[in-house]
This record gives structure tokens, C-alpha cells and sequence, in this order.
């Protein structure tokens, strides 16, 4: 009897691994840590807003829209509760990253706003929280595309065959991944150094001379 049942464990250890089961649990576990490290990434940018908010309040208290925007945009995103098993839920995937593109924005809108103030550009804690801002952007970045190439191997694993049969009986389904118009812009954070002035627009081409009567 304890043969039997040894080689019946051998006989559905080499079937489950040979059917894909092994690949969709490694799959399924490098989408979680990716989607962990993709959390902590804005959260850290979200940690950030309050003290941007003030030290621009500071300096351009007149830009009251730009920072209710900001200031809304971080709750909303706040509100949302970004669970493992969002990853799972399109329409919930969705919404948490159209919270995070609305909160993107308006923090272009405002970084925009703070080149009309060389004050705040020149404040010291400014420039700090932007260097701060600049750095997590970067890891957004990173931890995107790590998350996007980590669903995109799953996906594939759980959409081909034989690997889709193991996926249907064991209740396996294609995750959302993150949506963008150019996934190259994926590895471009956007640029917030103000340190640097703004290049001299080029200038316009001289007139060409009038043809000699």
C-alpha cells in the first residue's frame, strides 16, 4: 500500500509539473512581489504630497486650485484599498490606476506652477522634496515594467496550451496588467529638476531675401 501511494504521488508530481503547475505558481508568486513593490513605490510618492502641498503653500498660496487638485487626487488614491487580490479584478485595477495617473497629473500641474516662483524653486526643502519625487518616480517606473513583464510571463502561461487546461481546473485567470498609450514612456519618469534653466526657444529662421528685379 505504501507503494502504491508513493507511486502514486510520483505519477501526479511529474503530471502537474509537466502540465505547467509548477511554472503557474512561480508565475502567480513573482506578480505578487511585483505588485507589493509597485504599492510601496506610491505610497512613497503619496507620503511625499502633504509636505510638497505645504512648502509650495508657502510660496504660492494663490495657487489654491492646484493644490485642492493635488490634495484630492492623494485622497482618492488613498481611498482605495490596493489588496493582492485587486490584481485579479479588472474593473478595481482600472480605477486604482486611473487614481494614480489623476494624482501624476496633478502633480505635473503643480511642478509646472512652481517654475513662476523663483523663491520656492530657490527653498532649500523644496528642492529636497523634489530631488525625493524625482527619485520615486524613477522607481515607479522600475517597478512597473517589472510588474507589467511579471503578469505579461503569467498571462502567457495561463492562456496556452497545455497550461490553460492545468489553469482552468485549478481556477487560474489572466491578471490586468497597467495600460499605456506608449509603453516606452514607461522608462521615462517625467522630468522635475528645476534646477537646471530651460533651454532658449530656438529662435525663427531669418526671411529670405527678395529675389533682384
Amino acid at each position: 500500500m505504501r507503494r502504491l501511494l508513493s507511486l502514486v504521488s510520483l505519477c501526479a508530481v511529474l503530471l502537474l509539473g509537466g502540465c505547467g503547475y509548477n511554472t503557474l505558481q512561480v508565475t502567480d508568486e513573482t506578480i505578487k512581489s511585483s505588485w507589493s513593490e509597485v504599492i510601496n513605490q506610491y505610497q512613497r510618492r503619496a507620503d511625499l504630497v502633504p509636505n510638497l502641498v505645504a512648502t509650495v503653500k508657502g510660496f504660492a498660496e494663490q495657487e489654491k486650485d492646484i493644490l485642492i487638485g493635488v490634495t484630492n487626487a492623494r485622497a482618492k488614491v488613498g481611498s482605495l484599498q490596493a489588496t493582492p487580490e485587486l490584481v485579479n479584478d479588472p474593473a478595481a485595477f482600472a480605477k486604482f490606476q486611473a487614481a494614480q495617473g489623476e494624482l501624476s497629473s496633478a502633480l505635473s500641474r503643480l511642478l509646472v506652477v512652481a517654475e513662476n516662483y523663483p523663491q520656492l524653486k530657490s527653498d532649500q526643502n523644496f528642492r529636497d522634496l523634489q530631488a525625493q519625487l524625482e527619485g520615486t518616480e524613477n522607481r515607479i517606473a522600475v517597478a512597473r515594467k517589472r510588474y507589467i513583464d511579471a503578469v505579461q510571463a503569467y498571462n502567457v502561461t495561463v492562456r496556452q496550451f497545455p497550461t490553460n487546461l492545468t489553469a482552468m481546473v485549478f481556477g487560474y485567470g489572466v491578471k490586468a496588467n497597467f495600460t499605456v498609450e506608449n509603453e516606452a514612456a514607461i522608462a521615462r519618469p517625467p522630468a522635475v529638476d528645476f534646477g537646471r534653466p530651460s533651454a532658449p526657444a530656438p529662435a525663427a529662421p531669418a526671411p529670405a531675401p527678395a529675389p533682384a528685379k
